[in-house]
């Protein structure tokens, strides 16, 4: 039996309502402990192996936790969440990142495993493949107070394969803004009450994901990127009065971002931000605009 400390105990008791057989307790508890104390690949051996149970013969139920037990992901991500916030809120909207990053696999059981771009080694002129699991990740973005600076703590992730998986499965596919969508609908229903405000790439600029986080009671806000050549309108003129027709949806063409970031007339406004991807203050000007997309 491994004798855990009481801050352990205590943080581990939290998920209890999450994990719906008994038996599985104490193998979290050891893989947790394991997890831990691992250096290298955090493995269900290499937890096993630093908690002094490399010889047990019933090493598979270990592996069995992630595989064949009852328990439930979404209500665990809801709980850490919950933690999170006890430790380090102090108020104001909730600032949520919204990335995916590709987890190298290999081997023939590997079923969702995809191709995708290697965003880190690639660059505009090169493209880099990489084959694996591609997973779409929540993070809660607060300030830590021993870092001094914005940290990106993820609390719940989820598969997303590749089309090609779907069509093997004959299945409907779900594109990486459908994850995301459910994924902060989720966060909105724990949290009804409060302002949340999601931060992601020009991946999930996406009419219908956009539509539908604005159309939430209450919406959540979407802060993304759009391409430099996007469509953008002024929004639709008034109706007169006893105008016939359908209503217009979107009035007199604006120039592209790619031309106003150039553009001589564009005001430009200084803002200071305090910590630049943790080098200190930096001074960077901004022009701000209402458009219809």
């Amino acid at each position: 039996m491994v004798s855990l400390p009481i801050w352990m105990i205590t943080i581990l008791t939290e998920f209890g309502p999450a994990i719906y057989e008994m038996s599985t307790w104490y193998k979290i508890e050891v893989l947790v402990a394991g997890a831990i104390l691992a250096t290298g690949k955090r493995t269900v051996s290499a937890a096993l192996r630093v908690m002094g149970l490399s010889q047990e013969r019933n090493y598979a139920k270990y592996h069995q936790v992630l595989s064949r037990s009852v328990w439930s992901g979404l209500e665990v991500s809801g709980i850490l969440l919950r933690l999170l916030l006890k430790t380090f809120d102090s108020g104001g909207p909730l600032v949520l990142g919204v990335d995916e990053t590709i987890e190298r696999r290999r081997g023939e059981k590997i079923a969702a495993k995809g191709i995708y771009r290697d965003a880190v080694r690639s660059s505009k002129s090169h493209f880099v493949k990489a084959s694996g699991l591609r997973w779409m990740s929540l993070m809660w973005l607060t300030t830590i107070p021993f870092a001094q600076r914005v940290w990106a703590l993820p609390f719940l992730t989820a598969l997303a394969p590749s089309q090609r998986y779907y069509a093997e499965h004959a299945s409907v596919p779900n594109k990486i803004t459908d994850w995301a969508r459910q994924r902060l609908l989720g966060v909105r229903r724990w949290w009804p009450d409060r302002a949340i405000v999601a931060v992601a790439d020009s991946s999930y600029a996406a009419l219908e994901c956009l539509a539908a986080c604005a159309a939430w009671p209450p919406p959540v806000t979407v802060i993304t990127r759009l391409r430099l050549a996007a469509a953008l309108d002024e929004p639709a003129p008034p109706r007169r009065p006893r105008q016939a027709g359908r209503p217009r949806l979107q009035g007199k063409r604006l120039p592209t971002l790619a031309i106003v970031a150039v553009a001589a007339t564009t005001c430009w406004t200084p803002v200071t931000v305090a910590q630049w991807y943790g080098t200190g203050e930096r001074t960077v000007e901004v022009a701000a605009d209402t458009a219809v997309w």
